[in-house]
């Protein structure tokens, strides 16, 4: 079903800002209700992040989701609830968040029906952001392959409107923490001409998220995370 609403919400004071989320949210739920159930209950929007399988270290840094949705509340951006929510692909549950959030370090691996339900729940209006926490790019890369055999990630140029939906981003993705040098690196994965998937490389916004004492971040550096996290999540609602 094809999305009807458009709402653009960059450089809008913060009541503006949340009353246009609502609104993407509500339109979402006109063409996509089982995705956008959840967000619609006011003060209870909540990130889930996929616990996956492989290995890989889904759960590291527990205080990321609840700060990052404190960020959206506190700027009154969105409405959420405080507390993590994780979630299995093959959850009854999946279908409830309207956006997911994947991390690690290491290894992952999907089965087929995972697989197939992470498909379907991208192409049924659900929305993925994943960030490579340093060392889950290759396997990441290779189970969404499986998910989309066909798709393939494009790097987003500087002028995308998630680097200005709502706080403005002139120079692409910011680097949060050093891993490999160079400037951070993001990519969209599409769907009859929607992003579907969001994912950052080599900057590592949601360690920006963390806790101040678990990475030590500069006040001015973790601004910048929350930020591009919160750029990330009114985009998903309201594309």
């Amino acid at each position: 079903m094809p999305n009807t609403c458009k709402i653009v919400i960059s450089r809008r004071p913060a009541p503006a800002i949340q009353k246009a989320v609502f609104l993407g949210i509500l339109c979402l739920f006109l063409t996509q209700p089982a995705i956008a159930q959840q967000a619609l209950n006011s003060g209870t929007f909540l990130l889930a992040r996929i616990k996956y399988n492989g290995g890989g270290d889904w759960y590291n840094d527990p205080s990321i989701l609840p700060n990052m949705q404190s960020f959206l509340s506190r700027n009154q951006i969105l409405a959420c609830g405080a507390e993590a929510r994780y979630v299995e692909l093959t959850d009854d549950a999946l279908f409830s968040y309207p956006v997911l959030f994947l991390t690690g370090h290491g290894q992952m691996a999907f089965s087929d029906q995972e697989a197939a339900r992470l498909k379907l729940y991208l192409e049924s209006g659900g929305f993925l952001y994943a960030d490579d926490d340093y060392g889950m790019n290759d396997s990441f890369r290779q189970q969404m392959k499986k998910v989309f055999p066909d798709k393939q990630w494009v790097e987003l140029p500087f002028h995308h409107e998630i680097y200005r939906i709502v706080y403005a981003f002139p120079q692409g993705v910011p680097k949060i923490h050093e891993h490999d040098g160079g400037p951070g690196k993001a990519y969209g994965l599409f769907h009859n001409g929607k992003m579907i998937a969001f994912y950052t490389f080599n900057t590592n916004i949601s360690d920006g998220w963390a806790d101040p004492e678990v990475h030590k971040d500069p006040e001015s550096v973790r601004e910048m995370a929350f930020q591009m996290g919160a750029n990330i999540i009114a985009y998903a609602l309201t594309r």
